[in-house]
């Protein structure tokens, strides 16, 4: 059931790859792609350098770079090298960009041309010995895959830390996920391999951000492992997305529900069921709507898999497994060698079958903790158990599926917003005396953030000054939707809407 042969150390994968498939695609963007041998080459050439400038085992590399084939080569030569990779979002605000590198302590920043002189700057302001790689028209980048890599060994240790993903927590600041080697190739043996049937007969288009633990499971360590082709976007785009399917290529495609929503709706106007050689969609990253995954499947005639996963956990927890005996809304069934248990908040007690309770998880996939926070650690981990914070309910045949939060997350469109993180922002205004940021429902994006602010006496704020106060500090997806200014924040004593 569980594919074991598939967790290996990457350089030991790519290495296999080139033997057996040298000349086989690996990965594509619009401007270039790369085989399996030039894959191994280019990680270990690149792996060398960096290593010959000064990485040492366990230093953070920052991987700040749209999505392509040149990120796929920066972040597994990082960890060929012994480095841990930490991927940023190409988006990311300077103050962003700046509490990654300071918090992960990276000994390294990659980056396109375009954000150079902004990192050098970075770089300065924070006074940091942070070395700055730039790829693409830079030659320092392309030498480094060039240059024939003299004496190197990869690094095997497949159980350490290879891996740094930040994830949006309630207490403000997003929080470093320490994930190894191990925990998201078992998710590949466990989930991608077995329930998705991902192999080296796949060609799959990527609509996902590669910094996500999602993307970086399914669409880069998943790809190698398997020996399957991918296709990278460097965003998704629904014109875009339509171009690629008519061609034919692709027989897999993961995504989060608001791709699929937008899909549907663009082929639904037209008429055209460009799946056809697609033979499996899968969906994560938030909850797919049942009435959704029915209509998809029933336009396109291709199955539409999803299960519920967090990046504590390498990613997937659950997941529903082709076939028809699954339950519309449910996130299916917890993966193989996956403890699961819904127990009362309160009490810690499992609840009975029907009844909501949280969501705890145990299994080889588990994060080793968060980096530099050894209490939050503590408390999310209890006696080898996960506490997701998300509810749940469970029926008399194991299905599971998601009822709530017991965490104040907003779940945008599959991209987790701590309302903590935005709040604090907003009260850097000196207007503002009070700020309190929630979830509102969205037809496409599943969840948008909307502030409720209340400004000192006699201040005034103009919104578009608040709103482009956030965008000098926030990504974009994090940027309230609407402002409500109210005479009061309701707490948990109170019952009043801030509308």
């Amino acid at each position: 059931m569980i594919h074991f042969e598939l967790i290996a150390p990457v350089g030991e994968i790519l290495r296999r790859n080139a033997r057996l498939y040298p000349e086989k695609l690996a990965f594509e963007d619009r401007r270039r792609s790369v085989s399996y041998r030039g894959l191994d080459s280019e990680t270990r050439n690149l792996a060398s350098q960096l290593i010959a400038m000064g990485l040492e085992q366990g230093q953070a590399v920052a991987i700040f770079l749209p999505n392509s084939v040149n990120w796929v080569v920066a972040c597994l030569a990082t960890v060929r090298a012994g480095g841990v990779a930490v991927p940023v979002s190409i988006e990311s605000t300077e103050a962003e960009l700046s509490y990654r590198v300071t918090d992960a302590d990276c000994a390294f920043l990659v980056v396109p041309p375009e954000k150079r002189s902004m990192a050098e700057e970075l770089v300065r302001r924070l006074d940091r010995s942070t070395l700055v790689v730039t790829e693409g028209d830079n030659a320092d980048f392309h030498t480094q895959l060039e240059m024939p890599a003299s004496s190197f060994e990869d690094d095997r240790d497949i159980d350490r830390p290879a891996y740094i993903v930040y994830t949006s927590g309630t207490t403000g600041q997003p929080k470093g996920v320490l994930l190894s080697t191990r925990s998201m190739l078992w998710v590949t043996a466990a989930c991608w391999a077995p329930i998705a049937g991902l192999s080296e007969d796949d060609v799959v288009l990527n609509t996902l951000p590669l910094y996500h633990s999602y993307a970086l499971n399914i669409a880069v360590l998943s790809i190698i492992a398997t020996g399957a082709s991918e296709y990278i976007m460097e965003k998704f785009s629904t014109s875009h997305a339509t171009d690629l399917l008519r061609t034919g290529r692709f027989t897999f495609m993961p995504g989060v529900p608001t791709v699929f929503h937008y899909f549907l709706s663009a082929c639904q106007k037209s008429g055209e069921r460009l799946l056809s050689s697609v033979r499996l969609c899968v969906s994560a990253g938030a909850i797919l709507p049942g009435s959704l995954n029915s209509e998809f499947e029933a336009f396109f005639a291709v199955p539409l898999l999803d299960g519920y996963g967090i990046t504590e956990t390498s990613t997937m927890v659950t997941m529903n497994w082709p076939g028809k005996w699954r339950v519309p809304g449910s996130c299916g069934l917890p993966l193989p060698g996956l403890g699961v248990r819904l127990v009362d908040p309160k009490t810690g007690l499992d609840v009975p079958v029907g009844t909501e309770g949280e969501l705890i998880c145990k299994g080889p996939n588990l994060m080793q903790g968060y980096h530099n926070k050894p209490q939050e650690t503590q408390t999310a981990i209890v006696d080898g158990w996960y506490h997701t914070g998300d509810l749940a309910r469970c029926d008399l045949n194991g299905f599971l599926t998601i009822t709530g939060r017991l965490k104040e997350l907003i779940i945008r469109g599959g991209q987790n917003i701590a309302p903590a993180e935005i709040e604090e922002t907003i009260l850097l205004l000196d207007a503002v005396m009070d700020c309190a940021v929630i979830g509102m429902p969205h037809a496409m994006l599943g969840e948008v953030p909307v502030a409720c602010v209340v400004l000192k006496t006699s201040a005034t704020l103009d919104q578009d000054d608040l709103i482009g106060h956030c965008k000098a500090r926030l990504s974009a997806y994090k940027i309230p939707d609407r402002i409500y200014v109210v005479d009061e924040i309701p707490r948990p004593d109170q019952a009043r809407s801030c509308e």
